[in-house]
């Protein structure tokens, strides 16, 4: 008898359910996964233009599109077969409860990492990358962060829940070792550094992607690595659903070249955030950001061989 299951699905449209038509875990404690993907439909922190809570389900949709090649060019081996990816759906929490919303995300990170699971992440504005480096850090210390960004998101102004306070409190609260961290793509004023390494918008445009790759790898060592990326890093050309878009931003091919030469650093997490979807056009900026999310696990997977690139 004919079953669903005699039939795999490789259209560009159907059937989007878990990220790269990865495996819906709704409980992935104790599930046999190396990465877990959660969505996190949160935007109580923007600043400006709401709507990134729609993007988890954006990027996901969107990935589809990038689901049926059996190796993602340019990369030569099956994702699927090096790693196990679950996909455990989007955090759950009290709308408009933005305390809860960090108290439960800190606590499911940590529940995974705690079993030597690492988390690629989906905003929600970018707020929710701090409860999760309070997570990284409780189980690796402070760590270092490779931050790809039109803002620098270290103003000391604000609410306690601002999307563009993250930086500022991470080193505050010990998380995140400055000194070793580094920000790509910034456009708007960094003055006030906090000791991050800084290569703007204009530099990043005009420097080679061998340039970028190296001064991101001398910055960051051997130290952990958590990887955060906003969306808007992409000039508005290449990604117009974003709550804060800013012109002058780098383009998509170099982005994907930087970040697939990001071979061989000690990555233990990475997220992506600040889609919103309802200020997007033909899913140009879901398509991008669920390409930078593929890539990430690619180099993850490549990371994840510690022999072959020398890692502890």
């Amino acid at each position: 008898m004919a079953t669903l299951a005699n039939f795999p699905d490789y259209s560009l449209y159907a059937n989007a359910f878990g990220f790269l038509r990865q495996p819906l875990v709704f409980q992935p404690q104790g599930f046999d996964a190396d990465v877990v993907i959660t969505g996190v439909p949160f935007d109580m922190a923007t600043t400006g233009r709401s709507g990134s809570r729609m993007g988890p389900g954006a990027i996901r949709q969107a990935s589809i599109n990038l689901a049926w090649e059996g190796k993602c060019w340019p990369w030569d081996f099956s994702l699927t077969k090096e790693i196990k990816i679950a996909d455990c759906g989007d955090l759950v929490f009290n709308c408009g409860d933005a305390a809860q919303m960090c108290e439960r995300l800190e606590a499911h990170a940590s529940s995974l990492l705690a079993e030597g699971k690492t988390l690629l992440t989906f905003g929600g504005d970018h707020f929710v990358t701090l409860p999760l480096l309070r997570a990284y850090a409780k189980q690796f210390g402070e760590i270092a962060l490779i931050h790809f960004d039109a803002h620098t998101d270290t103003y000391d102004m604000g609410s306690q829940y601002d999307h563009g306070t993250m930086f500022y409190h991470a080193p505050n609260e010990g998380l995140i070792d400055p000194y070793s961290s580094i920000q790509i793509g910034i456009r708007t004023e960094h003055g006030y550094t906090l000791g991050y390494q800084v290569v703007d918008a204009t530099k990043a445009n005009d420097w080679p992607v061998n340039k970028i790759v190296d001064t991101i790898k001398n910055r960051v060592g051997n130290h952990p690595v958590y990887l955060t990326f906003d969306i808007d890093c992409l000039d508005p050309a290449y990604a117009p659903g974003t709550g804060t878009p800013v012109c002058g931003g780098l383009s998509t091919a170099k982005i994907l070249q930087v970040i697939r030469a990001l071979q061989c650093i000690n990555l233990i997490g990475m997220d992506v955030v600040e889609v919103a979807p309802a200020y997007d056009h033909a899913e140009l900026t879901s398509l991008a950001a669920a390409t930078i999310a593929t890539d990430l696990l690619h180099v993850w997977a490549v990371n994840h061989k510690k022999a072959q690139c020398g890692l502890n």
